[in-house]
């Protein structure tokens, strides 16, 4: 693979791949070269087989504790097994 040297990385530039870096927990070198994809419209089958979402941690933990009770009350039901549903006929 080669190896490439940037220089004078305008500061915006250099904001938003640490911004990136940060957020999805990449090195920087990572976070580069994911950008380059992005722009270059190719994307490395590493980078896809790896890749973490993150679009619900904004909800994690948001609850109450009665929400959090309410919605395991509720879900009781679903876990029960209908035993009659699942016995083999014939």
């Amino acid at each position: 693979m080669k190896q490439i040297t940037l220089r004078d990385i305008p500061g915006d530039i250099s904001k938003v791949i640490e911004k990136k870096a940060k957020k999805e927990q990449l090195s920087l070198n990572r976070a580069i070269i994911s950008l380059l994809e992005k722009a270059a419209g190719v994307s490395s089958t590493k980078t896809s087989e790896n890749k973490l979402y993150h679009d619900l941690d904004h909800l994690a933990g948001s609850w109450s504790k009665k929400e959090a009770d309410s919605f395991e009350k509720n879900l009781q039901g679903q876990r029960t097994i209908d035993k009659e549903l699942w016995e083999i006929t014939g």
